[in-house]
């Protein structure tokens, strides 16, 4: 069973029933047999179909933004931009799937030789609740584009933002096995994964997650993409403008209540400017306002699940107790719902537990380094490599630094964000493959090279 609780207060909203063996076989019947076709449609007819998509989903921006704020705390300004941007990657794909798809001649001893990318067939797609509309379109977007289909498993805490997606596709006329919500848990992705006519899985989620998803995906000799955790370094050395990184960097902490893959985690601030940053981040966090997120004032909600609060706290906790200090939050507050408070926590150090481990709510971790290339060396010490920020006034350094960065992603003076004009994706326990981009729509296609005869001497 998929059960949506409101974070807010708590509250059980509403359950859905997993789908049966049965039923999960029929979706893929469906999905296989509307490849068979879709595969055959030309690239106009593919982005007629996605425009409309994004179209539909704009005229409803209200009904679709207030889901996610019930079912997983979602503010509702953020919220409303999440539809804009998931119609946008829907855009953006219709747009330019056709010059990322272009054959492309390569000379060999061919009279003319090239790759073509061609689909695979019905791709899993495997979502995590944080962004449940985002996510959803990253994955589906160019794999539909680039003629495949898709078989959506949404994650059991939003199972109203899953069947609202699927919905969008019907009711602008989509094929029938287009895009599916398929409602199932571990067992039910196994069996998916282990289905013939299933040819590839994208996971976006925990890296123990990833793990064996990927281990079932290799046992079946299938491709996947898998987008994970991360414990993203900002370094913010001693020429940088405090004022731009302290409001850049507050924002991408506690975006969607910090829980985000690619937030600042640990905000690496060089030593001659280390208390005055503290000074400015503490006023700039102190002034947030928590509450209600179906309130248009608010600008941290609650935490999505119970169970994740509690994490967060003993995050916290055993950080303290190892010798970090806590200059703001860091209490359980009473009452209703799953809030938790912005948190800032200076002076920890590498093996500390908010440095060691993914943080995953609103705790700003501040450390400090001696240089520029102790921040460095701070930055790498993880396990993780999704993304990264440098903030400096040497341009030109920071750009040779991000050679030495182990990230998938570095954004320099600048927030980290995922954009469908730009590749996304980690390395390390981050994960491997690209979403977005012409990377993204590229990661399930034939790569198939043609030779043409006769022989060139």
């Amino acid at each position: 069973m998929f059960i949506a609780t409101n974070p807010t207060t708590g509250e059980e909203l509403h359950r859905y029933p997993l789908h049966s063996d049965a039923e999960l076989e029929q979706a893929i019947d469906r999905s296989a047999e509307t490849f068979s076709s879709w595969r055959k449609t030309g690239l106009e007819e593919r982005a007629e179909l996605l425009k409309k998509v994004a179209q539909f989903m704009r005229d409803d921006e209200e009904r679709l933004a207030r889901l996610m704020t019930d079912e997983m705390g979602k503010p509702i300004i953020e919220a409303r931009g999440e539809v804009q941007k998931a119609a946008w990657c829907a855009e953006h794909y219709a747009d330019h799937a056709a010059e990322y798809l272009a054959s492309v001649s390569l000379p060999s001893d061919a009279t003319h030789s090239y790759v073509q990318h061609l689909p695979l067939g019905p791709i899993l797609g495997v979502l995590p609740w944080n962004a449940p509309f985002w996510l959803a379109f990253r994955f589906c977007a160019p794999a539909i584009m680039a003629g495949n289909t898709c078989l959506m498993k949404h994650d059991p805490h939003v199972p109203a933002c899953a069947e609202a997606i699927a919905d969008v596709f019907i009711k602008v006329g989509a094929p029938e096995g287009l895009l599916q919500n398929i409602r199932i848990d571990k067992d039910g992705v196994e069996k998916a994964l282990k289905h013939d006519a299933v040819q590839a899985v994208s996971l976006t989620g925990s890296s123990a997650a990833g793990s064996a998803v990927a281990s079932l995906a290799a046992s079946q000799i299938k491709p996947a993409v898998l987008e994970l955790g991360g414990s993203d370094p900002s370094l913010v050395l001693a020429d940088a403008d405090l004022d731009a990184a302290v409001e850049v960097l507050a924002l991408s902490r506690i975006i969607n209540a910090g829980q985000s893959c690619i937030a600042a985690k640990r905000i690496i601030v060089e030593a001659p400017v280390y208390d005055a940053f503290i000074e400015k981040f503490h006023q700039h966090l102190a002034a947030l306002k928590m509450g209600d997120p179906a309130e248009e004032s608010t600008q941290v909600g609650p935490i999505a699940r119970d169970d994740l609060r509690e994490g967060l706290h003993r995050q916290v906790s055993m950080t303290i107790e190892q010798g970090g200090k806590c200059l703001l939050g860091g209490e359980m507050p009473e009452g209703p719902g799953y809030f938790y408070p912005v948190t800032l926590l200076v002076d920890v150090t590498p093996e500390m537990q908010a440095s060691c481990e993914e943080t995953f709510g609103p705790i700003a971790v501040v450390m400090k380094a001696e240089s520029v290339d102790h921040a460095l060396e701070i930055a790498n010490d993880t396990a993780y490599g999704l993304a990264a920020s440098v903030w400096t006034a040497d341009v030109a350094m920071a750009e040779k630094m991000s050679r030495d960065i182990e990230a998938g992603q570095v954004a320099i003076n600048g927030i980290v964000k995922t954009d469908p004009r730009l590749p996304s994706g980690g390395i390390k326990r981050s994960g491997y493959g690209r979403e977005l981009g012409p990377h993204g729509i590229l990661e399930f296609v034939n790569v198939q090279q043609v030779w043409v005869g006769p022989k060139k001497d």
